[in-house]
């Protein structure tokens, strides 16, 4: 894209933020919650942004809003999903019994040293979240508190955490 067109765009998008974002905020606060709304607003200021032809959209309010529902509806999905499948409890290292075989105990202690690695390589708060939750046992409501950050940007936070685990053990 021209860099001129591109200053052209973020000013309409910047334009439309100005106009928009409080209802917008409002809509998603009611969906998904108060504390993931500012991430689902900018994220559906991202996704306009990133339209090609937004230029040529009739009706950039009701854009605006089709792409807070449908970003909202993926992220109840998503959330309902995860509480089904995911359980943040649990630690994901399980100390070895005095009844298993050789052969497993290397197993187990193969295992862990791939799942420490794996945490050591992880960008700083990712890691700080994961210890928390997975290892100090505190919820993740609280570790984002503590923390500083949203709940959602903890719970992805913890999600990477998880898929570089899982990656590290297959």
């Amino acid at each position: 894209m021209v860099p001129e067109m591109l200053d052209i765009k973020r000013h309409g998008v910047g334009e439309l933020y100005r106009r928009h974002k409080r209802e917008l905020l409002a809509y998603l606060g009611r969906r998904a919650g108060r504390d993931n709304a500012c991430d689902l607003l900018q994220e559906t200021f991202v996704r306009a942004l990133r339209h090609d032809e937004l230029a040529a959209v009739a009706d950039p309010p009701a854009f605006l809003q089709a792409i807070a529902v449908n970003l909202s509806r993926d992220f109840v999905r998503r959330r309902a999903t995860e509480s089904k499948h995911l359980e943040f409890g649990g630690s994901p290292m399980e100390v070895a019994s005095s009844e298993v075989l050789p052969e497993e105990q290397v197993e187990g202690e193969q295992r862990t040293r791939l799942l420490r690695a794996a945490v050591e390589t992880l960008p700083p708060r990712c890691r700080e979240v994961f210890v928390l939750v997975m290892h100090e046992d505190v919820a993740l409501k609280q570790a984002a508190r503590k923390l500083g950050i949203s709940e959602s940007m903890a719970r992805r936070h913890l999600r990477l955490a998880l898929q570089r685990c899982r990656a590290a053990l297959d």
